[in-house]
């Protein structure tokens, strides 16, 4: 409840908003020229936001300009989930148990196309839309691959990875409907599922 009565105020949720949207961690300066306010409030509400579990805090060195080389405090989104279900619902609970009796049973290439037909029916034909209404955050890389900054089912993709990762990759398959070459490519944060820019076909 705390962490999400900190995105209450305004300034304090475009602050968080922007420090989510970004690939790498990022100074209070950064904070403040790209939201518009003074670095001193910038550094309160980022101070805030780490105080509710939202973002972390860490070290790092100073580039160009006064204090080169020092060490900077730098931000980056926490990678706690929050989550508030009044009254109490627990679905990962669930979700775990259907994971587990899918992977006992040996039924994983039925899940994929069931994963894949309801990718299919959520596209709406526009890859980008879809990817982010699920929760995703897509973003272009250099190389104009499609990656995913966040994975929507991390929590069980921790106890359940082989199967939960093909789950995400027929279901990100279903959304591209063939236009993409979608697979898997593992990183230290994100979602291991990446989208090839190119037709597959090309």
């Amino acid at each position: 409840m705390e962490a999400i009565g900190a995105l209450r105020e305004p300034a304090r949720r475009t602050v968080y908003e922007y420090v989510a949207a970004q690939a790498d961690p990022v100074s209070r300066n950064q904070v403040a020229e790209a939201v518009g306010i003074g670095r001193t409030l910038a550094a309160f509400h980022l101070d805030k936001l780490t105080e509710a579990g939202l973002l972390e805090a860490s070290s790092a060195p100073r580039t160009g300009g006064p204090g080169a080389g020092r060490p900077a405090k730098v931000y980056t989104r926490s990678a706690v989930e929050h989550a508030v279900s009044l009254p109490p619902r627990d679905y990962r609970l669930l979700a775990e148990v259907l994971a587990g009796a899918v992977e006992r049973a040996g039924v994983e290439p039925a899940a994929y196309d069931a994963a894949r037909e309801r990718g299919r029916k959520l596209s709406g034909g526009e890859l980008i839309p879809a990817l982010e209404s699920l929760g995703y955050e897509p973003f272009i890389d250099g190389s104009r691959t499609v990656r995913l900054r966040n994975c929507p089912f991390h929590a069980l993709a921790q106890t359940h990875p082989g199967l939960v990762c093909g789950l995400s990759q027929a279901l990100v398959e279903g959304l591209a409907d063939g236009a993409r070459t979608v697979r898997l490519d593992p990183g230290p944060t994100g979602c291991c599922v990446v989208i090839d820019s190119k037709n597959k076909n090309d």
